[in-house]
């Protein structure tokens, strides 16, 4: 018989679960773009005034990639607390956080007001914005995959990866109206802050849908387990330990996991930040390209990622996450070339085109993502391994993207260093998912927990028999 866990859910449930999820994560990927749309756009001006414009941005990415900074910080802490309390109330709080945060950024004064102690204060508002980030994409996905049933999971927890290209479209269509119906000198002045109050708004609708779900049914599951196993050891000292400090039992029992998922995540985290951040330079500061031409590809793509991700996130279900892992890390290394060629144009119809084509082979990658991450830790280190996997490699990845793409283009005053850079960040990918096994119809809920034997990672077949971790 399948366990609990694996068990098929009821449908309404699991559509509120993945629902919460997506609206979540919709808002808080909403403000975590929106500053790095709005960097890449007015903040060198605004909050670095006095510098060259490349200089400008350079600076302002800068300020972009300290919330990357932060993220692992915010896996940490969030890691440790939702494995041991629950992934819902971590959730809530990491939404008040990343609400809070971009809310007052839209308050916040410029150099002009203020001089210096500006860019100190938006910097210090971005690094609460990685904190709560780096809390929230761990918990989203793991309560969506510890809902579903196993044989369906890459399609469920694909949802909550949609909510990067939804806020992605919402921040690049609030950006699009205004640019569109303001002048340039009423956004700079004023415009730019409409987007980041309306965060205020969108936040109190994630929060009353977030507070309406249940904890996941895993971890319950799981919490009541290591309750009867201390109340029936009388040495459970190193039980209890496991429970209380997840960070220790992942690095000593999970350390290839993280580093599988670290791997896996550089040429996902890089590719997105060159294609939806530093595309908006390249095209209007170094081809001096019309803003809105730029921002109207981005927000069409955006629109085609969003349906793409499910899709993939099936495929996975049918084909197992790494071949379809493989395929999108292969494809964006081999249209790294061709995604700048086709900018160079400067044609809409060939921007969308590499735009389009690039988010959706980024999503072949970022959709199986969800459910493989998840089924590589044991329940009561799942939030902190899958988390701290996600959430470390971004440092080295998707925060100096930009940065490393912009200073490549002026020291090198062209794409081809940039397009050699999307290509080694899809080899170091091809080679850490080629190496992982393949987690496809692991059961969660009996997946080895710290210190007791391995993975059996079987679950029923559905007719008779059983299936492996490893695939049928």
């Amino acid at each position: 018989m399948p366990s609990p866990a694996s068990a098929p859910p009821a449908p309404s449930n699991l559509r509120r679960v993945v629902t919460a999820s997506l609206i979540g994560t919709t808002i808080e990927w909403y403000d975590f773009f929106l500053y790095g749309s709005a960097a890449a756009l007015v903040f060198d001006k605004l909050f670095f005034p006095e510098s060259d414009p490349l200089v400008g941005t350079l600076l302002a990415f800068v300020t972009y990639a300290v919330g990357f900074v932060a993220r692992p910080v915010g896996a940490l802490v969030f890691g440790h607390y939702g494995d041991r309390l629950g992934r819902k109330r971590l959730l809530v709080i990491s939404l008040l956080m990343m609400g809070g945060a971009t809310f007052a950024i839209g308050l916040l004064p410029t150099h002009a007001q203020l001089g210096s102690a500006a860019a100190v204060l938006l910097t210090v508002l971005r690094l609460v914005q990685g904190f709560a980030l780096g809390g929230e994409w761990g918990g989203a996905v793991l309560l969506v995959s510890e809902h579903g049933d196993a044989r369906r999971r890459g399609f469920w927890a694909s949802w909550p990866q949609t909510g990067a290209p939804a806020g992605q479209l919402l921040a690049t269509a609030v950006l699009a109206v205004l640019t569109a119906v303001l002048s340039e000198d009423a956004f700079v002045s004023w415009g730019w802050r409409v987007p980041f109050l309306l965060s205020g708004v969108l936040v109190l609708v994630g929060l009353w849908i977030r507070l309406s779900v249940d904890e996941s049914p895993v971890f319950k599951a799981a919490l009541a387990k290591a309750e009867a196993r201390r109340a029936a050891e009388s040495a459970g000292a190193s039980a209890a330990r496991a429970e209380t400090m997840p960070l220790l039992a992942v690095l000593r029992h999970h350390w290839r996991d993280v580093l599988i998922a670290m791997g896996a995540r550089m040429a996902e985290n890089i590719s997105y930040y060159v294609i939806t951040a530093f595309v908006l330079v390249y095209g209007t500061k170094h081809l001096d390209m019309d803003r809105q031409t730029v921002l109207n590809a981005v927000l069409v793509a955006s629109a085609v990622h969003f349906a793409a991700i499910p899709v993939w996130g099936a495929l996975s279900d049918r084909w197992g996450r790494k071949p379809v892992y493989l395929l999108g890390a292969a494809g964006i290394g081999l249209w790294a070339f061709p995604f700048f060629w086709l900018i160079d144009t400067e044609s809409f119809g060939a921007v969308l085109l590499a735009v389009t084509v690039g988010l959706v082979l980024h999503g072949a990658m970022y959709a199986p993502q969800a459910a493989f991450f998840s089924e590589l830790f044991a329940t009561r280190v799942r939030y902190s391994g899958a988390s701290i996997g996600a959430q470390f490699s971004s440092v080295a990845a998707g925060a100096p993207a930009p940065l490393i793409a912009t200073a490549l283009l002026a020291d090198f005053g062209g794409s081809t260093p940039v397009a050699l850079y999307v290509i080694a960040a899809a080899l170091l990918t091809l080679l850490a998912v080629g190496v992982a096994k393949e987690t496809r119809m692991r059961d969660l809920e009996r997946i080895g927990e710290p210190g007791e034997p391995g993975d059996s990672g079987r679950i029923p077949a559905p007719h008779g028999g059983s299936v492996s971790a490893d695939g049928p």
